[in-house]
């Protein structure tokens, strides 16, 4: 009998530990789902507020008996398609976001190739001074030289100003693609008659697509949610749908209503390109945060 003590005791203290390590990762994770729900909770009730009031009345949207159970209503939605303000505002949004991201993305990405590839770090930190400088303190003398060159109004100054903002996001961004990049594929071709340009062409940029992908979302949806660059510098026939939310506030009264449906129909492509984009949207925000 005393033979057989030290191998029960020896027996049982292991099996206490396992069952003390699982109780602390089955606390763990029920505090990490816990924390999931909270946050969630967090960002997504005021957008489910938003769905929910753009089908409702503006006397529903102040009763709190109606904040869940009510009778939807589809008359915000045909009252903001019938002013006639909302779809032209949208096509004048996807025109200036389209744009401004494409010409950003022809002329940051292969900034960011040359900046990441050859360690041109002085470069780098100019971008990284335009990126944080507030673009609203430049308003005053972008509309003063613009309106010196008859821009204001148009979709020129509206693209130009948002592009000031984009090509530092997508070049910031891209750089540490390049980067991480391994230099012997590039040399592999270089070696079979490339240039440095065509190396980059043929080589570099299918590799860095997520990359390019994430940063040209992130930047087509700074401009699609930019509200004070068309509030100052475009007209009534090139007002974007920030502005043009704008109006469904006055002096004295707010249209809620038109508002919420408003709002809901503005996030729907940007949500529907974070939901499609999702993939490469994950693999270009990891891709560039590891070397190797």
């Amino acid at each position: 009998m005393t033979a057989m003590l030290p191998r029960s005791e020896s027996g049982s203290i292991p099996a206490t530990e396992a069952a003390a390590h699982l109780r602390r990762r089955k606390l763990l994770t029920g505090l990490r789902f816990a924390a999931i729900i909270l946050v969630s909770a967090v960002f997504a009730t005021p957008l489910i507020w938003m769905v929910l009031a753009a089908f409702k009345t503006n006397v529903q949207i102040g009763n709190p008996d109606d904040a869940l159970i009510f009778s939807p209503t589809m008359q915000n939605f045909r009252n903001i398609m019938g002013e006639g303000i909302f779809l032209p505002a949208m096509v004048n949004s996807a025109v200036v976001g389209l744009v401004s991201t494409v010409l950003s993305a022809i002329i940051a990405v292969p900034a960011a190739w040359a900046i990441g590839r050859f360690g041109m770090h002085r470069a780098g930190n100019w971008v990284l001074i335009a990126r944080i400088i507030p673009a609203i303190s430049l308003l005053v003398p972008w509309y003063y030289l613009f309106a010196r060159l008859e821009l204001v109004g148009g979709y020129t100054v509206l693209v130009l100003s948002h592009m000031f903002v984009s090509v530092p996001l997508i070049t910031w961004i891209m750089i540490g693609f390049f980067a991480n990049l391994p230099t012997e594929l590039e040399e592999a071709g270089r070696v079979d008659g490339l240039s440095a340009f065509g190396a980059f062409r043929r080589i570099s940029l299918p590799l860095a697509a997520p990359g390019t992908a994430t940063a040209c979302v992130l930047a087509l949806v700074f401009s699609w949610n930019n509200f004070i660059f068309a509030l100052i510098l475009s007209d009534e026939s090139t007002k974007t749908l920030p502005v043009a939310l704008f109006n469904f506030i006055s002096y004295a009264s707010v249209d809620w209503g038109g508002l919420m449906a408003a709002s809901t129909l503005m996030s729907v492509p940007v949500i529907l390109a974070a939901v499609f984009g999702q993939r490469y949207l994950v693999a270009g925000l990891t891709a560039g945060a590891t070397k190797g």
